[in-house]
């Protein structure tokens, strides 16, 4: 059976069931591979089913065949294009109050010269009440 299928090949499938782990896809009469919930889509898949539906034509990665186990393990991601990191993340825009905070020294050496400022204080009062 495993002499018509290569890992790495893509072709088309149609899906015959779903479960909440993934959704099983017919490549022909006989044999169905799995296709794992992390494989459905690019990004965090929470349900199968708003992604795929029983019946549904769908192209298919072969990323593993187990031929003991009569196993195969499919990719619907694998064939669709990767989001650009542009678009899932945008650079947050820059706030008055950001650039405050950045233009601000940090806590610890705002309290560093402080405790600087003490000592030296502290030292001048020393030397008026020993004389």
């Amino acid at each position: 059976m495993t002499e018509n299928f290569k890992e790495g090949q893509v072709l088309e499938g149609k899906v015959t069931g779903i479960q909440p782990y993934g959704a099983f896809v017919a490549l022909n009469e006989e044999v169905q591979g799995l296709v794992h919930i992390s494989e459905v889509t690019h990004g965090y898949v929470k349900d199968v089913n708003e992604h795929l539906s029983v019946g549904q034509e769908v192209k298919v990665k072969i990323l593993n065949i187990d031929e003991e186990k009569n196993k195969y393990s499919l990719s619907i991601r694998a064939t669709q294009e990767a989001p650009k990191q542009a678009d899932k993340k945008q650079a947050p825009k820059r706030t008055k109050a950001v650039a405050q905070q950045e233009a601000q020294p940090a806590g610890f050496n705002t309290l560093k010269d402080k405790l600087e400022e003490w000592i030296e204080q502290s030292s001048e009062r020393e030397n008026t009440f020993k004389q």
